[in-house]
């Protein structure tokens, strides 16, 4: 997967499309994925900073996870390579 490279990010969270108008605000965690996304990690490299850094249950992790790709997708800010 990849991040589509036309949206910009702001350091607080402020997600922007210029080719569909459309804006977004991600939390802290959502900005920590979207950032190693961007920098070309994996879902499983993600999956695994994720629970070294949080205190998290690896199939509640694996189930948010999944919705916020399908979330990014939906809005067309991550593309499938």
């Amino acid at each position: 997967m990849k991040v589509n490279q036309s949206i910009a990010i702001s350091e607080n969270g402020f997600v922007f499309n210029p080719v569909t108008g459309d804006s977004f605000t991600i939390n802290n965690t959502g900005f920590q994925i979207l950032g190693m996304l961007k920098s070309g990690k994996t879902i499983e490299q993600i999956k695994e900073t994720l629970l070294s850094e949080y205190d998290l249950d690896a199939l509640v992790l694996e189930r948010y996870l999944q919705d916020f790709i399908t979330d990014l997708k939906r809005n067309n800010l991550l593309l499938e390579e």
